[in-house]
Parts: structure tokens; sequence; C-alpha cells
């Protein structure tokens, strides 16, 4: 298994957040394209929803992407959203993920995030891994990989 990548990240929360305080416990991190745009927000809110069920298994939930703080807190405020969301603007963790990847759209390419999900163990490494993800019941889908650790 492959471990998570070094990386120090500021956080929705006010802390900065590093590999070292992940361990010990499972986590979830999710990445996604950018703030409150429709398939973000429900991927978001779904995790959102689930929270409690994440929380009753010992596990944490991080969205990442690479939008500021600024835009995180506003996504947050407006869609309630109760765990915290990572900024890497410098995409240093997601390309580190192997997700900041070369997209297309209406025949133009451009880089972007591709959204991924990331389980990662008490020891660090990475459990499980979703590459072009789709948003309809994805997290519920995470859940049950969780419920298996």
């Amino acid at each position: 298994m492959a471990k998570l990548p070094d990386f120090s990240l500021a956080g929705s929360d006010g802390r900065t957040w590093t590999r070292a305080d992940l361990a010990g416990r499972p986590a979830v991190i999710y990445l996604y394209p950018k703030d409150m745009t429709s398939g973000c927000t429900r991927e978001a809110c779904d995790f959102r929803d689930r929270q409690a069920a994440f929380g009753k298994l010992g596990v944490r939930v991080f969205g990442l992407s690479p939008d500021s703080l600024a835009s995180h807190q506003k996504f947050i405020a407006k869609e309630s959203l109760n765990f915290v969301l990572l900024a890497d603007p410098e995409k240093k963790l997601i390309d580190g993920l192997g997700a900041w990847v070369e997209k297309s759209m209406y025949g133009r390419s451009y880089m972007g995030v591709e959204r991924s999900t990331f389980l990662i163990d008490a020891k660090g490494a990475i459990a499980q891994e979703w590459r072009k993800v789709k948003v309809p019941d994805h997290a519920e889908a995470v859940l049950a990989a969780v419920r298996l650790l």
C-alpha cells in the first residue's frame, strides 16, 4: 500500500494539517474541483449528511481542493458543512496524489482536479482509492468501505 504523501495545508478550522496529524485513526480525503459548483456541492452535502456515521466509526472526513480558505469558509457557511476543508492552492498534495490532470471540455484541454477519494488507514497508508468519481452514491460507497477497515 502506498503512503499518503507528506503535506502541510491550511484547514478551514484554523489549523495547519499535516500527514502526521492523521496518524492513529482512519481518514477520508476527497478531492473536488471547485467550491460551490453543482457536482462539488452535491458531493460535499452527501459527506455532510453521513458525517455522524463516519464519526461513529472513528473516521475523520476532509475535503480538498485548490480553492482558498476564504472560498472554503463561504462554502461551509452556505452548505452547513461539518468537516474540515483543506486549501491546496499550490496543488502540492493534489499533484502528489496524482489528481492534477489534463482534462477536456468542449474540445478544449486544461489542467484540473480529477475528482478522487482516498481512504487512509490509521498507519497513514492509502487503504483504498477511487478515481474519476461519479458523485451519486459515492459518499455511501466510501462509508461502506470504511466499515470494512
